[in-house]
């Protein structure tokens, strides 16, 4: 699976553009995961190249950075990688249901 399509790359707000945003108002672009886990990285901003910043759900719930090329990196059981969830559509973080009563 193609974790970053050219037409996803362009929605994307650069890297500290919403810095001023409150954390429950800023838009996913994209939600990545692991399919074989329970690790979500919920992406809102990158830098163009490879630098993502967004939520990460895994151990702990945090705001942070995170690469695409680590990201396609990865691989579980069966040489299962990384997968884009191409049906989550752009909701605010604070309207992400997994996210509810957690931030």
């Amino acid at each position: 699976m193609t974790l970053l399509t050219n037409e996803l790359r362009e929605k994307f707000p650069q890297v500290y553009a919403t810095e001023e945003v409150s954390n429950g108002e800023k838009v996913v672009i994209a939600k990545f995961f692991q399919p074989w886990g329970s690790w979500t990285w919920y992406a809102v901003e990158f830098d163009g190249e490879d630098q993502f910043f967004g939520l990460v759900d895994g151990f702990e719930l945090e705001w942070g950075y995170f690469s695409l090329s680590e990201l396609e990196s990865i691989r579980g059981p069966g040489s299962l990688g990384i997968e884009r969830d191409m049906h989550f559509g752009n909701p605010k973080i604070k309207d992400v249901p997994a996210l509810r009563g957690r931030i």
